[in-house]
């Protein structure tokens, strides 16, 4: 069972980077420092929004944006954090 809980909580990082990274490329678009005409540029923004979409939209329909900023990522990050915090609270001792 103890590799079956670190198995979930490595997988709950890695989703934490992969949220980052996602943040830091949409605002590397949004400043046109990277262009999505650049075909690894696509492939890998693709990729992302494809990762990180189906868990950011029923955060973004619940969480306005506040001023243009959208904080959606946080909420996700700090409720990854917690469920990890809760994992190795109650399962691992």
């Amino acid at each position: 069972m103890q590799s079956f809980l670190a198995l979930i909580d490595i997988i709950l990082e890695l989703y934490i980077w992969i949220l980052i990274i996602w943040v830091i490329i949409s605002w590397l678009v949004a400043f046109d420092v990277i262009n999505t005409r650049n075909r690894a540029v696509y492939v890998i923004s693709d990729f992302l929004y494809r990762a990180t979409e189906p868990a950011l939209r029923p955060i973004r329909r619940v969480v306005p944006t506040l001023g243009g900023i959208d904080i959606a990522p946080v909420v996700l990050i700090l409720g990854i954090w917690f469920a990890r915090s809760l994992l190795r609270e109650y399962f691992w001792h």
